[in-house]
């Protein structure tokens, strides 16, 4: 296990149109390859397959899942994967700037008034007193890599607190829960379907919002490789048409509760199949339940959110200067919010 500070870079990997929801002809058979996370945050994936949404686009979806952002993101500029959902991070960034990846619109988002993200203390720490993230000075927070999400979001905390903390790579999100059970962490940052079920265990506590540090985040996006976004609109705009009405289902069943009691135990049932599958249905819809956030209508993108992450990326030197966020986003699919 390496240790890095927030100052240290690491050399990484090597009014606009709005989507069109109506009357396009779906595709004839298309089979893609969209990569996943097993988390409540990418359900809008699992909801338009489980669904019919990307079969009546014409869409021949098959999941490939991995356990952290950085190899989706090479797998899409690999075409390993075709589109998939993940944080801005360093690697996704200079792969765009390679010319290999672009963010086509947004997914998962802070938003007032929805519960989200939590800064987790190891119980260690806690009993130790690390009871707010006032209290992060000296201490240690997990991260998958340098310049993933984790990364961005525990600088912007100890830099709002002005405090320092060394960051803790440990690759993969079950190897954080680990060293966070063992204490071998004092500090972490999570959606809250993870953070609140891990609080309950008692294993760690909760002792912030990310919220109040990172307002009206962006903390995922949709993207997909360079040429997916330059050469197959038709293909791309059926993808982003069919996540579209996973995500309001999705919405409207656990983020607004409007589509009521039974809708939203249907959305629990399709989700636990392929999230906590390794736990019974019981145990498994509180967390669902409980860890839902916003994913963005029409699958918008909040460029303010963009531009800041991709500034802070730069100001650690993860990096370069010269990358715009006309590099990373091709704003011609959906929204931009300001």
């Amino acid at each position: 296990m390496t240790d890095f500070t927030r100052r240290h870079a690491l050399g990484l990997m090597g009014a606009a149109s709005t989507l069109p929801m109506l009357g396009s002809p779906a595709l004839a058979s298309s089979k893609m390859t969209v990569g996943a996370l097993r988390f409540t945050s990418h359900a809008a994936s699992f909801v338009a397959f489980e669904r019919g949404y990307f079969s009546d686009e014409g869409l021949d979806v098959e999941f490939k899942f991995f356990q952290a952002a950085q190899p989706m993101a090479v797998a899409i500029a690999s075409g390993d994967a075709d589109y998939a959902v993940t944080a801005i991070s360093g690697g996704l960034i200079s792969l765009a700037e390679k010319g290999a990846a672009k963010v086509i619109g947004g997914a998962l988002s802070e938003e007032a008034g929805i519960d989200g993200q939590k800064i987790l203390a190891s119980d260690a720490a806690y009993q130790a007193g690390l009871t707010s993230a006032k209290m992060l000075d000296g201490k240690s927070f997990a991260v998958t890599q340098p310049g993933s999400s984790f990364h961005y979001m525990g600088s912007k905390i100890s830099a709002a607190e002005g405090v320092d903390v060394s960051f803790k790579p440990l690759q993969k999100v079950g190897a954080i829960i680990g060293a966070m059970k063992s204490g071998q962490v004092d500090a972490w940052s999570i959606v809250p379907h993870i953070a609140k079920g891990l609080a309950g265990s008692g294993a760690v506590h909760i002792i912030g919002d990310v919220a109040d540090y990172i307002p009206d985040y962006q903390v995922t996006t949709v993207f997909t490789s360079a040429e997916n976004a330059a050469n197959e609109r038709a293909k791309t705009e059926a993808f982003l048409r069919a996540f579209s009405k996973g995500a309001d289902d999705f919405n409207s069943a656990l983020v607004d509760k409007t589509a009521g009691d039974e809708a939203a135990e249907e959305m629990v049932k399709l989700i636990h199949k392929y999230v906590y599958t390794d736990r019974p249905y019981e145990k498994a819809k509180p967390s669902i339940v409980n860890g839902s956030m916003r994913i963005n209508a029409n699958a918008a993108l909040n460029m303010a959110s963009v531009q800041d992450q991709l500034g802070w990326f730069q100001s650690e030197g993860l990096v370069k200067d010269s990358i715009t966020t006309e590099t990373l986003v091709d704003s011609s699919y959906v929204e931009m919010m300001s």
